[in-house]
């Protein structure tokens, strides 16, 4: 039923009364659908069509149980091989699927696929996929769409650009088998399987041949939803429906494997940019989540029987910071040291944080806790050690030249640690100076290459999710090839050195005595400073039942009650 203004208002008053009867018959079924809690959907249908319209319209959307949620921010970019935008990545875990998934204790499991082989020289890779898998358009899923959807994927992965190079072929073997035969025994599973970052989401082949710097405007996938195109507002909203046809695995849902039931008809992401407006929707009942609660509004949730509060995301984000080494003052070894001594990482995460539960201290590179964990040279970056810092800068001669430090005001998880390292370095006798700026702008100006003074900078810090740092092939900070690095051009020929080594090496000893020895390196030039680990805190209505935790926001098992 289409509701419309003005004059159709009497035109629609048989269909009102048909309409009215179901709604005496779905009243309870209808508090799923929240039409009655939407007071600005139902004065705008009010003063249009009047009471017996408005029924009409609430009765004709009882059928459909709609979960609501307020993301951490806005959906703008709908192509999950042109970003790592975390909000580009939750919406695909909508709509596509994964060959592989990484569960809660971080182990590979099959998703789309039901087996694969390796060969016992470890260069070939056979992949079956399992059985009902189709296109949200009914086409079934074949491996041709898989090939094209890998190839795609490795040009802009991290991942996936190291290791295509030692892809010597991939392989139709028939519609639901294919091959990948590498030129060098390597693990290519984890590629596969990854949570984060840029995940392995599979496309229609159609769609994969889109160039990877081209941004798709075909959204079908296979996944548990299907994107509602005609119902996205850019910046407003975005909605997902249940796709019937999906095939679950018949597992347990864990991390991002398992079986993904769908239990709700629909999900609907609100951008709502003030938290507080948020929060508040969230206890009225106006939605039934929010992805990520400002710390200090926390309390505002605890105190309330009707909401639960929760990390949901057990690895949570790493900070990081890293810096210029093309200029003054960091282009030298011990200034960089010295920095490294001043700022630490306890007040820091007091700081931003606040709540000892929701952060953690630790040296380690590639996460605390995970895999690859380490303390190697954790007396640098734990602890504010002022006094070495300031022994450290009279060696160097520093000689007072300024530095900058950018500042990104608008994202929550990081906006407060500049403001900390910049006391920090300032007590250990540093000039510095600190530029406040958004996010996008801090994009730009990280990529300037030259002089504080001619726009370009000292100091940066960002976060990313555990999974996208936990070891040399994908965290983006063990990049040391001069100007062909990640930002911060730092040159150190043995990091990369080292990250060849770990991605030919055959066991998991092996990969750890090098992830220690990246760790030393790292740690003594400055490539890359961790700050410890932040965790995110969401908070839902507890007429949510089955909300999993995941390093990633899901809506699959989810089941709503309308009480």
């Amino acid at each position: 039923m289409t509701v419309t203004t003005g004059t159709t208002a009497t035109a629609s008053i048989a269909v009102a009364e048909t309409a009215a009867e179901a709604a005496a018959r779905t009243q309870s079924a209808w508090q799923h659908a929240r039409c009655t809690t939407r007071p600005g959907l139902r004065k705008r249908l009010g003063q249009a069509c009047g009471a017996a319209l408005l029924s009409a319209f609430c009765a004709s959307a009882a059928w459909s149980q709609t979960l609501t949620a307020v993301m951490a921010s806005k959906v703008t970019v709908l192509d999950p091989v042109l970003t790592a935008s975390h909000q580009t990545r939750n919406h695909a875990y909508m709509i596509y699927d994964t060959l592989l998934a990484t569960d809660a204790e971080n182990h590979v499991r099959p998703q789309m696929v039901d087996k694969w082989d390796i060969s016992a020289d470890g260069k070939t890779y056979t992949f079956t996929l399992r059985d009902g898998l189709k296109w949200h358009d009914g086409a079934p899923v074949k491996a041709e769409d898989c090939i094209a959807s890998i190839q795609r994927w490795a040009q802009q992965d991290k991942m996936g650009r190291q290791i295509m190079p030692l892809v010597a072929s991939m392989n139709v073997v028939d519609d639901k088998t294919f091959t990948v035969v590498l030129k060098e025994a390597v693990d290519i599973l984890p590629a596969l399987a990854k949570p984060s970052g840029l995940p392995a989401f599979m496309m229609p082949k159609r769609v994969a041949q889109t160039p990877a710097t081209q941004a798709i405007t075909d959204y079908t996938g296979s996944g548990p939803f299907k994107f509602v195109q005609a119902e996205y507002k850019p910046g407003v909203k975005a909605v997902y429906a249940k796709n019937t046809d999906y095939v679950p695995r018949n597992e347990p849902p864990s991390g991002t494997a398992g079986g993904k039931v769908v239990k709700v008809d629909r999900v609907e992401w609100v951008n709502m940019p003030d938290a507080m407006t948020a929060i508040n929707a969230l206890q009225n009942g106006e939605v039934d989540y929010m992805e990520t609660v400002p710390y200090d509004l926390t309390p505002m949730i605890e105190g309330n029987k009707d909401l639960t509060l929760r990390v949901l995301d057990k690895m949570g984000y790493q900070p990081m910071y890293r810096f210029n080494q093309l200029q003054k003052p960091f282009n030298d070894k011990l200034v960089r040291q010295a920095a490294m001594y001043a700022i630490g990482q306890g007040d820091i995460l007091k700081a931003q944080v606040g709540n000892p539960a929701y952060f953690k201290v630790c040296g380690a590179v590639f996460g605390c806790g995970m895999p690859y964990a380490s303390e190697i040279r954790a007396d640098m970056i734990v602890p504010s050690n002022i006094a070495k810092a300031k022994e450290l800068l009279k060696q160097a001669k520093y000689d007072g030249a300024p530095v900058v430090i950018l500042q990104a005001t608008d994202i929550a998880m990081a906006a407060a640690i500049p403001v900390v390292m910049a006391q920090q370095l300032r007590q250990a006798g540093f000039n510095v100076q600190l530029q406040a700026m958004d996010f996008m702008t801090m994009l730009s100006r990280r990529a300037n290459r030259d002089t504080p003074e001619k726009g370009g900078w000292s100091i940066f810090v960002t976060t990313w999710h555990m999974s996208e740092i936990a070891d040399p092939l994908r965290n983006y900070g063990v990049s040391a090839n001069g100007e062909q690095a990640w930002f911060g051009w730092p040159t150190v020929p043995v990091v990369e050195e080292l990250r060849g080594k770990f991605l030919l090496a055959r066991t998991d000893g092996e990969r750890k005595q090098i992830a220690d020895k990246l760790q030393d390196v790292m740690l003594d030039e400055g490539v890359v400073v961790p700050l410890g680990q932040i965790n995110s805190v969401a908070a839902y209505r507890n007429t949510l039942k089955g909300v999993l935790e995941s390093p990633a926001p899901v809506f699959w098992n989810i089941s709503k009650s309308g009480k």
